[in-house]
């Protein structure tokens, strides 16, 4: 089983960047793919980014694509989200989830408690 935890959240004025980090527990992590997702009050869920197991693939959301970059480092247990040109839509409570690749949050068993980013104008 993983046991995730957030970090690197905060606030940054528009057009800064942010690392978000997500440190699993537990010895398989790397059987699992890997996402980050978002969230607002009064909004659903929205899909970030996903990365699988070898980090062979990627899946960008188009409201971040070009911006936002996933990647992973099995070694450490640890998932990244690198956050560049940040804009005050990005504002949200970002979560990571570790389960199955793709973009739906019900592909995912495991979830960090969330973290904040606030990105003022």
């Amino acid at each position: 089983q993983v046991r995730l935890a957030e970090s690197g959240g905060g606030l940054v004025q528009a057009g800064g960047s942010l690392r978000l980090s997500c440190a699993a527990s537990g010895r398989t992590f790397s059987n699992y793919a890997m996402g980050w997702f978002r969230q607002t009050p009064g909004k659903e869920r929205e899909f970030v980014a996903t990365i699988s197991r070898s980090a062979s693939s990627t899946y960008i959301a188009d409201s971040v694509k070009g911006r936002f970059t996933i990647s992973r480092d099995n070694a450490e247990n640890t998932v990244y989200l690198q956050m560049n040109s940040l804009k005050p839509e990005d504002t949200a409570v970002y979560y990571c989830a570790g389960g199955h690749y793709g973009s739906s949050p019900t592909l995912y068993d495991y979830w960090g408690q969330g973290i904040q980013v606030t990105v003022s104008s």
